[in-house]
């Protein structure tokens, strides 16, 4: 007769907990009906208010719109100004902040749930700062409007792939060891891009130092065409990647143990995160703190299951971005929308640092 073993230790039975529970996450099998009641009441609400923020950004700016005259001009009616305010102006720049928006909050999401760590963001690791270096390099050379998708992908894949070999160990990747090898890589990029700026013509610093700060004036259809069919694959792709999400922010030996590849699944959800990261910078340069402070925020609403965490952030992080790019133009002088978001982040990110070390003493 098999009995079971006599030393089980508390955490093994919390490990186990954890694994049963989640795979009960898994199994839709008389679903109650109070579990999608939270979710649905925060996307009732994040959805209310994105209505409200895309009614605001078309009609407020230098020129206001009533409502009668928006609608005019949507339908292609009413004083030729007010089309070409609507249709070439504000909304394919709201489209843009909405696109962006949405993969930088994924993406953050992707990599928060693959390394089990809160601190974790595209721009925190570096792969924002290393697609923005070639986006920068190819600004400076005035061949940017072609070739800054692919290569802000480029430089985005290498960056994620040489932080990535620095954080590994003998037993697996060191968290710490890669955060500080994305703010080490931040940093050295950050030094040759200015090298680029002081190489450049003047009338090319400009342009690039608009990728640099990240803004979202002055962009058009064309932007919108070029990086849209490619941040919606890698929205779809993500959402798609929620069981291994699932799976590896339960750590790594019940992950193999479930039978999850790590190399596979990390492969996976690393090259979608860069992917959004760095459709992201191609179209509104270096925005940062999007991706770290979205997915915290949807954690509040609709808990730890990154079924609902991966969308919910895509949502909030487009919600979020049209915000703050709303609120960049409203006032007499036009602000950079990454200074918007950089001031709403960073006191995010220094309580969130100044919790996490009153609970674990660190990192």
């Amino acid at each position: 007769m098999f009995s079971p073993p006599r030393r089980l230790s508390r955490r093994s039975q919390t490990s186990s907990d954890r694994v049963s529970s989640h795979l009960a996450a898994d199994l839709p099998l008389q679903p109650h009906r109070s579990h999608w009641r939270r979710p649905l009441w925060a996307g009732l609400l994040l959805f209310g208010l994105l209505l409200v923020i895309l009614m605001l950004s078309l009609t407020q700016g230098a020129v206001t719109l009533s409502r009668s005259e928006l609608w005019l001009a949507a339908l292609r009616q009413g004083e030729p100004s007010h089309q070409t305010i609507l249709w070439e102006l504000r909304m394919p720049r709201l489209l843009a902040a909405l696109l962006v928006g949405s993969a930088l909050g994924m993406a953050g999401a992707l990599l928060q749930g693959m390394l089990r760590n809160g601190l974790a963001s595209p721009f925190l690791l570096g792969i924002s700062t290393g697609a923005g270096l070639v986006v920068v390099g190819l600004v400076s050379l005035g061949v940017w409007q072609a070739w800054a998708p692919l290569g802000a992908w480029l430089g985005a894949i290498a960056t994620t792939l040489v932080v990535y070999l620095l954080a590994r160990t003998g037993s697996g990747v060191s968290v710490e060891r890669l955060i500080l090898g994305g703010l080490a890589f931040s940093s050295l990029f950050g030094a040759m891009q200015s090298m680029l700026l002081l190489l450049s013509r003047d009338g090319r610093v400009q342009a690039a130092l608009t990728w640099l700060i990240g803004s979202l004036n002055g962009r058009g259809w064309r932007e919108v065409t070029v990086a849209g069919p490619a941040i919606l694959a890698a929205l779809a792709l993500g959402c798609l990647l929620s069981r291994q999400v699932n799976l590896l922010s339960l750590g790594d030996e019940l992950a193999v143990g479930l039978g999850v590849s790590l190399t596979r699944s990390r492969c996976l959800i690393g090259a979608t995160a860069a992917l959004l990261a760095a459709s992201a910078v191609s179209v509104a340069g270096l925005v940062g703190f999007v991706g770290l402070i979205v997915p915290h925020g949807v954690r509040l609403l609709v808990g730890t299951d990154y079924r609902l965490i991966l969308p919910f952030s895509a949502l909030g992080g487009a919600l979020l971005l049209s915000t703050a790019d709303l609120a960049a133009r409203s006032g007499s002088v036009e602000l950079p929308v990454g200074i918007v978001t950089a001031l709403l982040g960073a006191p995010v990110f220094i309580a969130i640092l100044y919790r996490r070390s009153a609970i674990s003493g660190g990192l």
